[in-house]
């Protein structure tokens, strides 16, 4: 992929849910990670190919969509305990910068909010390619990732095992497989 190639990208996106996902990856009982994501987000980027550090981006995800396969799990993570969903229905991302790491990874700067608490996160993501779908939308792809510390954001809660460490780990890995559509 050139730099032309990119230009040629050059617009306003809107996240497809029904083709995108954001997850996470959390240590559990020290020995094993769970996975989970979100099912109910959206998201825009603006994408400048000609000068990517020009790119923006934005993502609300709705907390209560949290779902790692077990619903018991899942009430407990919508709890004042973890997210407080009720009081918090979003974690928001707001970009404030784009740096290219290379011609496909970018390093995306910008404030991540969960809870109350904003704190600034640098996501690498990867284009991973554009095509033009069966229905004549332009289509780009990107994934990405990020580790954060959920104390960070006030996100505490955890219970001590008997033979020593923790129930829930304190880093969590943000995964995000984004197909984004040009809006004309």
């Amino acid at each position: 992929m050139t730099t032309t190639d990119l230009a040629d990208l050059t617009g306003d996106y809107v996240f497809d849910p029904a083709h995108s996902r954001i997850g996470f990856v959390a240590r559990h009982a020290m020995v094993t990670k769970v996975r989970g994501a979100f099912h109910q987000f959206e998201g825009t980027a603006r994408l400048d190919g000609a000068e990517p550090a020009r790119s923006t981006a934005q993502v609300v995800i709705k907390t209560e969509s949290i779902d790692t396969g077990v619903e018991q799990r899942d009430q407990h993570l919508r709890t004042n305990d973890f997210l407080d969903a009720p009081t918090y229905p979003d974690i928001t991302f707001r970009s404030t910068s784009v740096e290219p790491l290379s011609d496909t990874q970018f390093r995306v700067t910008g404030d991540l909010t969960i809870k109350d608490t904003t704190r600034p996160v640098g996501i690498d993501v990867e284009y991973t390619g554009s095509a033009v779908d069966p229905f004549g939308n332009q289509r780009v792809g990107l994934e990405g990732s990020v580790t954060i510390s959920r104390k960070d954001f006030g996100v505490t809660w955890n219970a001590p095992l008997e033979g020593g460490g923790v129930l829930v780990g304190d880093k969590i890995v943000l995964e995000l497989d984004i197909s984004a559509i040009k809006q004309s």
